[in-house]
C-alpha cells in the first residue's frame, strides 16, 4: 500500500502561505506575445491538440481512449492528452471521478493506445483536485511511479474551513470567491500542474463582475505569470454559454472579463477541448481561439505541456 502523506511540504489551512502571499503583491505587466498571432479566423477543425479528454471512468463522460484516439486521426489531430477526473487514494467525491482501484486500468488503456496509435502523440495525465494530503500521490505516484506526463489543476472543490466547498454553486459570494483564489494559488504553488483548468469557473454562480472578481482574477494571473503555470480558456464552457437557459444570471465561463485583464500579465494560456465525448474533441475550439486572439493572449505551446521539476 502506498503511503500517500507527506510530511514535507505546509499543508493548506485557509490561509495563505510566504509565497503565495509575495505572489499577490505582484504587479501586472504587459504581456509581450513570444509566438506569431495571426488575426484569420481559425475553425474548429484546425484545433490539433487536446490536452483535456475525458473517459467513461469519470461517470459522466462517454467512450474510452481507442474512441477517442480513432476520432482524432479521423480529423487529422497531432496530439491527444488523456486528463481523466483523477482517482483518490480515499475514493473521496466518487459521483464524478474513477475509483482508486480503477487508475490500474486507465494508465494501461493509455499505455495501449501509444501502441495502437503510433501516429497519434498520447499523453497520459489526470485532471486533479488538489488536497495537500495527497501530495505524495501526485508527486511519487501519478509524476514518479506511474509515469503520468503532465497533471492538470481543476478545482471544483475548495477548502472552506473544515470542509470542501464544491466551486459549483459555491463562489456565491465574495468572502467565498477569495477562497477559490487562494486554493487555485496553492495548487499552482505546489509546482505539480502544466495548467489550470477553466480558472475563471466562478461565472457558474457569480453574477456581476465587479471589485472582488478584479481583485481575485488579478491575484490567480500574478500567480500564473511568477509560476509559469498556464491559464485554460475552456472551450466546453462555451457550449454551455451556448445552451443557458433564459432565465439563468450568471456569465458562466469562459467569462471574457477575465481575459481581458490576463492580457495584462506575463501568462500563457492554452485551449483545450474538455471532452466527454469523442464527437466532442474539437468543438467551439475555434470560438475559443477567438478570445485568445481577441486579447493578443500568448498561446503555451504543446511542447511545453508537461511535469518539468
Amino acid at each position: 500500500m502506498h503511503n500517500h502523506i507527506r510530511t514535507d511540504r505546509p499543508r493548506f489551512d485557509g490561509t495563505l502561505n510566504l509565497l503565495t502571499a509575495n505572489l499577490l503583491t505582484a504587479l501586472p505587466r504587459r504581456c509581450v506575445p513570444t509566438e506569431d498571432k495571426s488575426s484569420h479566423t481559425v475553425d474548429d477543425s484546425d484545433f490539433q491538440h487536446n490536452f483535456h479528454t475525458h473517459t467513461f471512468r469519470c461517470k459522466h463522460a462517454k467512450g474510452d481512449v481507442t474512441d477517442y484516439c480513432d476520432v482524432a486521426l479521423e480529423r487529422g489531430m497531432k496530439t491527444l492528452g488523456f486528463s481523466d477526473h483523477a482517482a483518490l487514494p480515499d475514493d473521496r467525491w466518487q459521483r464524478a471521478r474513477m475509483s482508486y482501484e480503477q487508475l490500474a486500468d486507465y494508465v494501461a488503456a493509455i499505455d495501449q493506445g501509444r501502441e495502437d496509435y503510433p501516429g497519434l502523440k498520447i499523453l497520459k495525465g489526470m485532471e486533479c483536485e488538489y488536497i495537500a494530503d495527497f501530495d505524495a500521490y501526485y508527486a511519487d505516484e501519478l509524476l514518479g511511479e506511474l509515469g503520468f506526463d503532465y497533471l492538470v489543476g481543476g478545482a471544483h472543490l475548495f477548502p472552506d474551513g473544515g470542509k470542501w466547498r464544491p466551486t459549483y454553486g459555491g463562489t456565491d459570494t465574495p468572502e467565498n470567491l477569495h477562497k477559490y483564489a487562494a486554493h487555485v494559488i496553492d495548487m499552482m504553488a505546489t509546482g505539480y500542474f502544466s495548467f489550470i483548468a477553466h480558472p475563471d469557473l466562478f461565472g457558474n454562480c457569480y453574477a456581476d463582475w465587479d471589485a472582488d472578481t478584479i481583485a481575485c482574477s488579478k491575484d490567480i494571473l500574478a500567480a500564473s505569470a511568477e509560476l509559469g503555470v498556464a491559464m485554460e480558456i475552456n472551450a466546453l464552457g462555451l457550449a454551455k454559454i451556448a445552451h443557458r437557459k433564459p432565465d439563468n444570471p450568471f456569465p458562466l465561463y469562459p467569462w471574457e472579463p477575465f481575459w481581458e485583464l490576463a492580457a495584462d500579465y506575463d501568462v500563457k494560456v492554452i485551449i483545450n477541448a474538455d471532452a466527454h465525448r469523442p464527437q466532442d474533441l474539437q468543438r467551439r475550439t475555434g470560438e475559443a481561439w477567438a478570445i485568445a486572439n481577441k486579447f493578443k493572449l500568448t498561446l503555451m505551446s504543446p511542447s511545453d505541456v508537461g511535469y518539468h521539476p
